[in-house]
């Protein structure tokens, strides 16, 4: 985990909230292991209305270019909810550690994060979609 500040937009917060706590009572000990952190990761977070958030940060279904600091590895997922992940078509889960890392990140951050094969230190680069800087126009 990092201590990095992020952010979360209302719309998230809630809705993540509620997926926490519907899939604490039916999931396995690594699922709730999952759950538990990112409960932290909720109670940490600045929590910000969906229609004011920058566009800079990284939130639900938004989709990310960054990379691993120490192995150079460049990397582009869209952060979605467990049921849609699919990483052969970019799209990594909220409960993964990557996905769970970059959650409420802004464009430039660099997070820490314990993933199964060690620490992981990640920057990112660039977001390339975020759902909440579309503009709906009135007909």
């Amino acid at each position: 985990m990092s201590n990095e500040p992020i952010a979360l937009t209302d719309r998230d917060r809630d809705r993540l909230t509620e997926m926490v706590n519907e899939m604490r009572w039916r999931c396995d000990a690594e699922t709730g292991r999952c759950l538990a952190m990112l409960e932290k990761e909720l109670e940490r977070a600045e929590i910000v209305p969906s229609e004011q958030a920058e566009s800079n940060i990284v939130t639900m279904d938004s989709r990310v270019k960054f990379h691993d600091i120490d192995t150079g590895e460049r990397l582009v997922y869209t952060i979605t909810w467990p049921h849609r992940a699919d990483t052969l078509a970019g799209k990594i889960s909220v409960l993964a550690p990557i996905g769970m890392a970059l959650l409420g990140t802004r464009a430039g951050q660099i997070v820490e994060w314990q993933v199964p094969a060690g620490r992981r230190r990640l920057r990112v680069d660039r977001i390339l979609y975020q759902p909440e800087s579309e503009k709906v126009l009135d007909a």
